[in-house]
């Protein structure tokens, strides 16, 4: 919101029907804004804007109709060499090489150029260097004006004279004139309320959208409505917004407690707002551990369906926060992986490190699987038969091999493993399936027998034996 200022300028007397006729040439054309919303430019009696859409006059389609190119003007088709390249010198051009005065660059001999009688023959420049040093127009066969060294189109050629009013477009050349808050110009008579056309020199306003108007048509317009008390939020009161709503200064507070929440932290939740401590008790719970409130922004830990704030979701045994760490549970409780492994873990009876996962119990002491092998040949134990000695683990052959006895008949080791049944007699061992008599073959468990000289023999084999000595 501002005030203007009153400016006074050269006074020339204007025609007496205060309109430009060429201004009319541009009616009809379409907005380049609108398309389609609008009809046509429709220029007000005045303004420099269309009475059917409200869009300036340079948002519609007015510089594209009638335009004639340079190569139009000289007749030289653009896809002809001709354009590439001039291959004729206009008369009083000397064919020395000269310097384009704007871009410095070189004319070559042959090439057009262009001079003016303010700069005298020997000044000449490139004919696309020839353009308003303002807007850059091409002035090349159109009308220009000089002025303090410098070439100019006839637009910017008077506004270095007079101001030029940003309402009418056209130059201002009476006594006083307005400039507003946003450093343009206007006729005193043209300062007006852009919707009700009142006066606005002298008087409070409002911009919105480069047009200006007075507090009473910007608050009909477009003041919005308080969504605590439902009035509009005139141009006096501080007008707070979010999520495209709006409050009066007076209402912006919280719907709970009814603190205001004028620079203060807030959030809004099913359409209303509350301060940070509110929003706390109401929507983010509390921690299971210590009993406060979460803070907007906290990281929660949940753990068997109760929540935690990161410091409180500690290990039992250190206390220091999980945070996204592996725990173990234990006892209702959380372990760190490194303290539950130092108290709580299996280790190795063999390498002292702790098993994670699978190994073997052998006689109430655990094992990794690849620490529990045969004592004598270090072949792995997992999965296979095997047996002890001294408490020490051996595979079956080499228990065998260095402490079983030795059958008397097959020679090998007799370990007893599976119910194995053997039988022994005067320091010799057999087999059960190997305790046959020599002579016959007949198996002699449970039966009778006679030793001749370590040779195991039935008693009919011993009688016949005894009777062919006696012969």
């Amino acid at each position: 919101m501002a005030t203007s200022e009153v400016r006074t300028a050269t006074s020339v007397q204007r025609d007496g029907s205060g309109q430009n006729p060429a201004r009319k040439q541009d009616n009809g054309a379409g907005c380049l804004k609108c398309g389609d919303h609008c009809p046509g430019l429709d220029l007000h009696e005045w303004r420099n804007c269309c009475t059917q859409c409200k869009c300036r006059r340079e948002d519609h389609d007015v510089y594209s109709r009638d335009v004639t190119t340079l190569f139009q003007k000289l007749q030289i088709s653009q896809d002809t060499p001709v354009a590439r390249g001039y291959a004729w010198v206009p008369p009083g051009i000397s064919s020395l090489e000269k310097k384009c005065y704007k871009c410095e660059g070189t004319i070559p001999e042959g090439s057009i150029a262009v001079t003016t009688s303010h700069t005298g023959s020997d000044v000449c420049c490139h004919p696309g260097c020839f353009c308003c040093s303002t807007c850059q127009v091409l002035l090349v066969d159109l009308l220009y004006f000089y002025h303090d060294s410098s070439i100019y189109c006839g637009r910017h050629y008077g506004e270095s004279l007079h101001p030029r009013c940003y309402g009418c477009d056209e130059l201002i050349f009476a006594g006083e004139y307005t400039k507003d808050m946003s450093k343009q110009q206007w006729h005193a008579t043209h300062f007006n309320c852009f919707s009700c056309n009142c006066s606005l020199t002298g008087h409070r306003y409002v911009n919105r959208d480069t047009n200006a108007y007075c507090l009473k048509c910007y608050e009909k317009l477009f003041a919005f409505p308080c969504e605590g008390c439902g009035k509009k939020i005139g141009t006096d009161v501080k007008d707070l917004s979010f999520n495209n709503k709006h409050w009066c200064e007076k209402c912006f507070n919280c719907s709970k407690c009814g603190k205001s929440l004028v620079d203060q932290q807030f959030t809004q939740k099913n359409d209303k707002i509350y301060c940070a401590q509110c929003h706390k008790e109401l929507f983010l719970g509390k921690c299971d551990a210590c009993g406060e409130h979460f803070s907007p922004g906290d990281k929660k830990m949940e753990y068997q369906g109760k929540c935690f704030m990161e410091k409180c979701f500690t290990c039992k045994e250190c206390t220091k926060p999980m945070g996204t760490k592996s725990f173990i549970a234990k006892d209702d409780s959380v372990i760190c992986q490194i303290c539950y492994e130092d108290k709580y873990a299996k280790k190795c009876a063999i390498c002292g490190k702790v098993i994670s996962m699978g190994g073997i119990t052998y006689k109430d002491k655990p094992y990794h699987k690849e620490c529990f092998v045969c004592t004598h040949c270090k072949k792995q134990l997992s999965g296979e038969r095997f047996t002890s000695k001294d408490d020490k683990p051996y595979c079956i052959n080499c228990y065998g091999d260095l402490f079983a006895k030795k059958c008397a008949k097959c020679g090998k080791p007799i370990t007893g493993l599976g119910g194995t049944k053997f039988i022994s007699f005067e320091g010799q061992n057999w087999h059960s399936q190997c305790f046959n008599c020599v002579g016959c073959g007949t198996s002699l468990v449970g039966k009778g027998f006679t030793n001749e000289g370590g040779r195991i023999l039935c008693p009919d084999c011993t009688n016949a034996e005894a009777a062919v000595k006696a012969r």
